[in-house]
C-alpha cells in the first residue's frame, strides 16, 4: 500500500497558500487521476494544522499499516523556488515544522519527501510568507509546478523513490522545458 500525504493547514483562510502546495497537489492528483487511482494508493490531506501533522501522519500509518518505504509526504520549501521539486528517502526536517511534526510522531527520518519550492521571500516574516497567496505572477508556474509534480509522484507510485529523483531532482520546470 502506498500512502501519499500532501501537508498544509485546514480552513478556507489557508486555501491556496504557499503552506497549502502539499494539499494543492493531492488535489491536482486526483483530478488527473481519477479514474487510474488503485485500491492500494491512500491520499490524505491531514485536518491538522502544519505544525501537528504528526499526529495524523501516524495515524494513518497505523491504520493502513504502511511501511516507511511505501510513504510519501508532500510539502512546501522556502529554500527551493518556484518550479524546483526535490524528492529525498530520508533526512532532516530542514526548519519545516511539518517535517519536524512527522519525525517525531514515528521515531525516524526514513521516510520519503518531497518538497515543493516556494521561493522565499527576504523581506518578510517567514510565517506570514508561508500564510501568504502566490502573486499573479507565480501562477503560471504554480500551475506547471503542481502538474508536473502529480506526474512526478506517479513515477513514485510505479518506479520508486531512485527513479523518482534520478529523473525529477535535476531541474526545475524552466529548465527542463515543460509547456503545461
Amino acid at each position: 500500500m502506498k500512502l501519499i500525504i500532501g501537508l498544509g493547514n485546514p480552513g478556507l483562510i489557508y486555501r491556496n497558500t504557499r503552506h497549502n502546495i502539499g494539499f494543492m497537489v493531492i488535489d491536482n492528483f486526483v483530478k488527473v487521476n481519477r479514474f487510474k487511482i488503485a485500491k492500494d494508493i491512500v491520499l490524505l490531506k491531514p485536518n491538522l494544522y502544519m505544525n501537528n501533522s504528526g499526529a495524523a501522519v501516524k495515524k494513518a500509518v497505523n491504520k493502513c499499516k504502511a511501511d516507511l518505504k511505501d510513504i510519501l509526504i508532500i510539502c512546501d520549501d522556502v529554500n527551493l523556488e518556484l518550479g524546483v521539486i526535490r524528492f529525498r528517502a530520508s533526512g532532516s526536517a530542514g526548519g519545516h515544522k511539518g517535517l519536524e511534526s512527522i519525525i517525531e510522531a514515528l521515531g525516524t527520518e526514513a521516510f520519503n519527501r518531497l518538497r515543493i519550492g516556494i521561493s522565499a521571500d527576504k523581506n518578510a516574516a517567514l510565517r506570514d510568507y508561508v500564510l501568504s497567496k502566490f502573486r499573479a505572477s507565480e501562477k503560471k508556474l504554480l500551475k506547471e509546478t503542481i502538474n508536473k509534480t502529480a506526474e512526478a509522484v506517479s513515477v513514485w507510485i510505479q518506479d520508486g523513490i531512485e527513479t523518482a529523483m534520478n529523473t525529477y531532482n535535476t531541474k526545475n520546470i524552466k529548465e527542463r522545458g515543460d509547456k503545461n
